[in-house]
């Protein structure tokens, strides 16, 4: 099968293209530069030149595959809402030209869209992108269905891990150094769904190799790691104390991660594992800090 990645030198994006030449696919990546483009062919993929600003060779690189997978999106969180609308743009451009084909196209979504108020499954879905500015690109995959596009969405959790992460554990890590502390908020009960880059990446192959009925997947190893947890070994890493902080305090330590930190949001993977058949078999997130990957 020959698999559109877009995304495919980021840090979930390059393992799915690992995992689909590893199956035997062909894998064409987008790269925006020429380092993302060397970066794919060392890996031995493809490249289709282009970027999430040019709809046109973003609908080229989608007519041309078998399937897409959609993993790119633009992190700076200095401009969150008009990325989320972005994302809705490139969506719906690739949906265009692959309409009417009945080819499987899987978008990334993630789990924080949903409530925070007790387990959160595949069938929960996010409030209007109005309120909730991410939760456009689920939009945009419910309108590309419309279009005769086989469309799955998959939700990824607070943290995919691994080494070379750079998302919201790094982030607590160097938070953690400026402020010579270790931080949680409150009592830190607080839980983050998690899984493994690897294990994540072994998802979205088993979705378009199989192109099951269920349409929105969880790529969820573990329903929710308690941050204190999280914390202690940021703290052990760093060789600095743990401390509970909040109001003020926790926001002048988080900054704009303040939302994400105190955050409660359990989630299950039941029914995508039920789907797929997916064991999470990677290193589980505690086990993972502890290893010291990401203090090296």
């Amino acid at each position: 099968m020959k698999v559109f990645v877009t995304g495919a030198s980021g840090f979930v994006g390059s393992a799915i293209v690992q995992e689909l030449l590893q199956a035997g696919h062909q894998v064409v990546g987008l790269a925006r530069t020429d380092s993302a483009a060397a970066a794919l062919i060392d890996a031995g993929a493809a490249v289709h030149r282009g970027s999430l600003e040019d709809k046109n060779s973003l609908k080229e690189g989608a007519a041309s595959a078998d399937a897409v997978i959609h993993t790119a999106f633009n992190h700076d969180f200095s401009k969150y809402a008009t990325s989320c609308a972005d994302d809705r743009q490139v969506i719906l451009a690739m949906g265009e030209a692959m309409a009417g084909s009945g080819k499987p196209l899987l978008i990334t979504s993630g789990i924080g869209l949903l409530k925070h108020d007790r387990l959160v499954t595949e069938d929960d879905r996010p409030p209007a992108s109005d309120l909730v500015p991410r939760a456009a690109s689920e939009e945009a995959a419910n309108a590309v269905a419309a279009m005769g596009v086989d469309v799955y969405i998959v939700r990824l959790p607070h943290t995919v891990h691994g080494k070379g992460d750079h998302g919201f554990i790094p982030m607590a890590i160097g938070m953690a150094k400026e402020n010579q502390v270790s931080a949680f908020i409150g009592e830190g009960n607080n839980r983050w769904p998690a899984a493994h880059r690897l294990d994540a990446a072994v998802m979205y192959r088993m979705i378009i190799e199989q192109q099951p009925a269920l349409k929105v997947f969880h790529a969820v190893a573990e329903e929710g790691v308690a941050f204190r947890e999280i914390a202690r070994v940021i703290g052990e890493g760093l060789g600095l104390p743990v401390q509970s902080k909040e109001g003020d305090a926790a926001a002048a330590h988080f900054g704009f991660l303040t939302y994400f930190a105190k955050m409660d949001c359990p989630a299950s993977s039941a029914k995508s594992r039920t789907a797929l058949g997916w064991k999470p078999v990677q290193t589980e997130l505690i086990s993972d800090l502890e290893s010291g990957v990401y203090f090296e």
